[in-house]
């Protein structure tokens, strides 16, 4: 997928914002993904330009961090807690769900962009496990047959 001109300017317009500062790399990818969903190869080559700093070094920033994404997320991104609360009282089973309701594997979007799965390691609700959470609402006590009604509310 093409990143627009538009999105392009936005990003430069991201990095003028905090001076072009190599220092807040992070936090202009925070708000880069906040404004354009995700950070393809693409926006991280116009960082590094507008940074002064080499593509590999936002790359590597990117892949290592959990919460930012290469590929666009879903309008409802659907993340499911696999920490060991939510695991050992069933969470894999809730993943099969949703991956089965919603026709994706995980780091996948449905075709419509409604939905994206993923998976995390704690939601810090373990009281509630196994919890799955769509955009920032979090959903606790999961049993898989409660997911296809879960989804139906989107």
């Amino acid at each position: 997928m093409k990143v627009s001109c538009e999105a392009l300017r936005q990003v430069e317009a991201i990095c003028e914002k905090f001076n072009n500062d190599p220092g807040e790399l992070i936090t202009i990818l925070h708000e880069t993904q906040n404004t354009l969903g995700y950070l393809p190869e693409e926006v991280q080559a116009v960082i590094a330009r507008c940074l002064g700093i080499p593509a590999q070094k936002v790359y590597g920033v990117v892949t290592f961090y959990s919460f930012f994404s290469m590929v666009p997320k879903g309008k409802y991104p659907v993340s499911v807690c696999l920490g060991t609360a939510c695991y050992v009282r069933g969470s894999d089973k809730v993943l099969e769900e949703f991956k089965r309701v919603l026709g994706i594997e995980v780091g996948e979007a449905t075709p419509d962009g409604k939905f994206s799965l993923d998976c995390l390691r704690c939601v810090g609700a373990c009281g509630l496990a196994p919890v799955a959470t769509i955009g920032e609402r979090v959903y606790g006590r999961l049993n898989p047959s409660d997911i296809k009604k879960i989804i139906d509310e989107y």
